[in-house]
């Protein structure tokens, strides 16, 4: 079998290949592993928790809520961090973190044992997933970023939708149980977190190429992305807090992501309460991740060629719209809607990412986006658990998915609203007023 070192070397005498593309693939990998068991796999585990241990819907909401709470205060650290050490170094410091706490997932008795060990899980999810591999795309791709990263989040897609209807047959205690279920990603994280790891490399710099490749086109005539002096727009983190454009990207990439991430903790126990299976629920989200494939890829390729700020808001209008259909739904056609809609919906992903190295750069990407995600997890901390207690007071998720559709209608706007980026002549030279 090849070792790490020797693949890495097969490549660097290969001239005409372009590591960032092997990159991409690294990138959806370590995605699957850091997000698909943690977050796409809560509807799944929070029904299974509720069912074994009588938890009810606040105490379970609570553990998502106080994750975030870590996020926010290890967020801007984290991609300081990243910044500092490189991704290479984060996600295998992420990757055993996230192992481990799968293994205390796997043995929890009480509910604190529960909120600690979804901490440990959070914390490592966080550091070696989604913030260094996409720092890592944003210094590979400049003029095709909108494309690799999209490209990333459809490979980690695909292993949402084969892997979520595994665990909820999995943890089924006629097939495994939750309980080997969690100790088997446990082990089979910690096994991969080196060789894979192993494989990252920060910038093309580094690896003695420069971003898209050495055959890479001339820029596209996009407003964009392609402005004269794009690829010199340098910003450090403190320049980038200083702008209108990075708390409008901030608020609205906040507003755009609570919105889906307090569906996906709710959504299997709403639907089990409608005397929907469990297998029926993975099944759901499946069809909600494989469309969410295909809008992926349309959104990376609209993204590199129009205004991002326009594609995220018609994107992200399908979401709310989504929400809305989710609350009238008396049936599955009605359920599986939902999920074509929340689906086309995720065609925003990769952009609202991708849009932070359009308007601020390669340098500071990563210090930049932890910064930016201290908003984020204010509304990931109060959404979800807003959501399990007004169910818990009124039997209902009426007055919450409402609000929630409409936060989504909110960060929708505030991209539309979003002017276009300002070329800046170097990170050392004057701050521009904004770059909106």
């Amino acid at each position: 079998m090849m070792q790490v070192s020797e693949i890495i070397g097969s490549v660097r005498r290969m001239t005409d290949v372009f590591y960032g593309r092997l990159l991409i693939g690294v990138a959806s990998f370590i995605m699957v592993l850091t997000i698909v068991p943690l977050f796409h796999g809560l509807t799944v585990w929070f029904v299974v928790l509720e069912q074994h241990f009588q938890w009810n819907r606040t105490q379970l909401s609570l553990a998502f809520s106080l994750a975030r709470v870590e996020g926010g205060i290890v967020g801007p650290l984290e991609g300081l961090l990243v910044d500092r050490l490189g991704a290479r170094s984060m996600v295998l410091i992420g990757l055993l973190i996230l192992g481990a706490g799968f293994l205390m997932f796997s043995q929890v008795r009480s509910l604190w044992q529960f909120y600690a060990a979804f901490l440990v899980m959070s914390l490592g999810g966080s550091m070696g997933g989604w913030l260094p591999m996409m720092t890592v795309l944003n210094s590979w791709f400049v003029r095709k970023r909108a494309r690799s990263i999209s490209h990333a989040m459809v490979g980690y897609r695909l292993g949402a939708v084969i892997l979520v209807p595994l665990l909820a047959w999995g943890v089924s205690e006629e097939q495994f149980g939750w309980r080997a279920v969690a100790a088997g990603i446990g082990v089979m994280i910690l096994v991969l977190a080196y060789p894979f790891s192993r494989l990252i490399r920060n910038r093309p710099e580094d690896f003695g190429q420069m971003p898209d490749g050495p055959a890479s086109a001339p820029p596209l005539q996009s407003t964009a992305s392609a402005l004269p002096g794009a690829e010199e727009r340098e910003f450090t983190w403190r320049q980038a807090v200083r702008t209108r454009a990075f708390w409008q990207i901030s608020f609205g990439h906040a507003c755009c992501s609570s919105i889906v991430v307090t569906i996906m903790v709710h959504l299997g126990p709403m639907l089990t309460d409608r005397n929907f299976s469990l297998q029926t629920v993975g099944l759901v989200v499946s069809v909600y991740a494989f469309i969410g494939i295909a809008s992926t890829m349309v959104g990376g390729y609209l993204g590199d060629r129009v205004p991002m700020r326009l594609v995220i808001f018609g994107f992200s209008l399908f979401q709310s719209i989504a929400i809305i259909v989710l609350l009238l739904a008396n049936g599955l056609p009605m359920v599986f809607l939902f999920a074509v809609l929340m689906g086309i919906g995720e065609g925003r992903g990769p952009l609202t990412t991708a849009i932070r190295g359009v308007y601020f750069g390669r340098r500071a990407f990563a210090s930049i986006m932890g910064i930016s995600m201290v908003p984020m997890n204010v509304l990931l901390f109060t959404l979800p658990l807003f959501a399990g207690y007004m169910f818990d007071a009124t039997g209902s998720y009426g007055i919450p998915f409402t609000i929630i559709a409409a936060v989504g209608f909110v960060g929708a706007t505030l991209f539309l609203l979003l002017g276009e980026p300002k070329p800046m002549a170097s990170a050392a030279g004057p701050l521009e007023a904004s770059p909106a």
